[in-house]
């Protein structure tokens, strides 16, 4: 039985945004899970619940505690916690 992969990425189909940030999990290599949400922005509830805002993309890390949205700061973080140092 395998548990779910620790990071949850909140995203929009066809988003480059969205595609930057899976990129970037790829490329370091980390298990996710992905959640597509309403393309209606005024819909998507459970990213506000969980980010305190309704933008794509948006992660929840369970490993690490942190929630947030926005690709760059999002990307940075990964590269910041998960990376090799380059």
């Amino acid at each position: 039985m395998s548990s779910e992969p620790p990071i949850t990425v909140y995203r929009l189909q066809a988003c480059p945004f969205c595609e930057r940030v899976i990129r970037t999990l790829d490329g370091l290599g980390l298990s996710y899970q992905s959640r597509f949400v309403e393309p209606l922005h005024s819909r998507r509830t459970a990213v506000k619940r969980l980010c305190g805002v309704r933008t794509v993309p948006a992660i929840v890390d369970d490993r690490t505690g942190v929630t947030m949205a926005e690709s760059a700061n999002i990307v940075e973080y990964l590269e910041a916690t998960y990376g090799e140092s380059q």
